[in-house]
């Protein structure tokens, strides 16, 4: 146990599992690009990406969704849900079937009672008469819906994520400057959100976009100063999102509400923000791309080299894992004959030769304590990780 991100200050090269316990240096970054949104999105609160398009809305009073793309936002698709009501839909979210609309913005007296989101099903939503069912909730810990004057409060929301059968509530505490987990059934119906946990992320969340099969969350917030920022969870344990690695960087965007994000590889990342407008201060509403290569490329490379690792797993053992002097290969008679090699974490080739049927081991008594990948050039592309300690 302890920290196996390679680019925390805290790296043990020996550690096989990650208890959570990474520490970084602080990160600045600028965007790569950015373009204005027109007037009609203002109030941006959220992005998804779908049907080859970005996806958002605003946060107070209008109904519709907007579609556009990046060539010619200016020719943008309205999809209005008719029948509805926007008290303050401040976070859109989807899954295969459904778009959801987080309706909980709560930080005018931090008491409502008529907390929901909306699920829309896609089909029906491009074809512009969409159906529309409803999921109403409270949160377990909130007990006294006395008025707490306007940002104020530690049950306000504005990010949430949807999984395979769950919803999980992000929550924007203006007092704690935290953020709580809330969960709840993804189904249409009135529930009790139970809380499940919480961190100190020094700020105010206000946007989430999730990769479930590669244990990714990527947030947005800013500081109570508004200084924005994007906070990285990633390697979890399965719907723990606080247990693994938790990382924050600020953005140079200064006074830059920023709401929504969203990405479709991991690594690039739109973000977008509302208009602001304090003394001296204006800031229009914008898009925004974001490159992240630099903190996750390593963290999704891995995980993709696992999967191919479990996909191959019964081609090819090694052992003793971890080992110290001698690492044992055992192969079916295909793989005779051909090319290996042993990489390190940052990418570099340690060792290569050839598997032999007559000679199944390859000291390793040489090698550096750590993590090392062994390849096989092979047609499966076989991938195995082992620990030399």
């Amino acid at each position: 146990m302890g920290c196996t991100d390679p680019l925390a200050i805290n790296f043990d090269s020996l550690a096989t599992q990650n208890d959570g316990s990474c520490m970084y240096s602080s990160e600045i970054i600028s965007v790569i690009t950015s373009w204005d949104l027109p007037e009609t999105m203002i109030e941006t609160s959220g992005l998804i990406l779908w049907d080859e398009r970005i996806w958002t809305h605003n946060d107070d009073t209008d109904i519709n969704l907007y579609a556009f793309d990046t060539t010619d936002i200016q020719n943008y698709q309205s999809y209005p849900l008719t029948g509805t009501v926007n008290t303050d839909w401040e976070e859109i979210s989807q899954d295969n079937d459904y778009v959801y609309v987080g309706d909980f913005g709560n930080n005018a007296n931090g008491n409502r009672t008529d907390l929901k989101i909306l699920r829309i099903e896609k089909n029906s939503l491009l074809a512009n008469s969409p159906v529309i069912d409803t999921i109403h909730f409270t949160y377990s810990l909130q007990t006294d819906f006395s008025p707490t004057g306007p940002n104020n409060t530690d049950f306000d929301c504005e990010a949430f994520i949807v999984t395979s059968d769950s919803i999980y509530l992000f929550t924007k505490e203006w007092v704690s400057q935290k953020s709580s987990i809330y969960s709840m059934p993804k189904e249409p119906g009135t529930y009790v959100a139970q809380f499940r946990n919480s961190y100190d992320v020094e700020g105010l969340i206000t946007g989430s976009t999730y990769f479930e099969n590669k244990n990714l969350i990527v947030l947005t917030g800013y500081s109570m100063l508004l200084q924005p920022f994007l906070f990285l969870l990633y390697d979890f344990q399965p719907f723990d999102f606080f247990s693994g690695n938790k990382r924050k960087v600020s953005l140079n965007l200064p006074f830059h509400q920023v709401e929504g994000i969203a990405t479709e590889d991991g690594l690039m990342y739109f973000i977008s923000n509302e208009f602001f407008s304090y003394s001296v201060v204006t800031v229009h509403q914008k898009l925004h791309l974001v490159d992240l290569t630099s903190f996750l490329s390593h963290y999704l490379d891995e995980i993709s080299l696992n999967m191919i690792d479990n996909q191959w797993q019964g081609q090819l053992v090694i052992y003793p894992n971890p080992g110290s002097k001698k690492l044992n290969i055992e192969f079916p008679n295909h793989l005779a004959g051909m090319s290996y090699k042993i990489f390190d974490t940052t990418g570099r080739t340690i060792l290569s030769g050839k598997l032999h049927p007559e000679k199944r081991s390859v000291a390793i008594d040489q090698l550096s304590p750590g993590v090392y990948l062994f390849v096989v050039d092979s047609p499966e592309n076989i991938v195995k990780k082992f620990i030399r300690n």
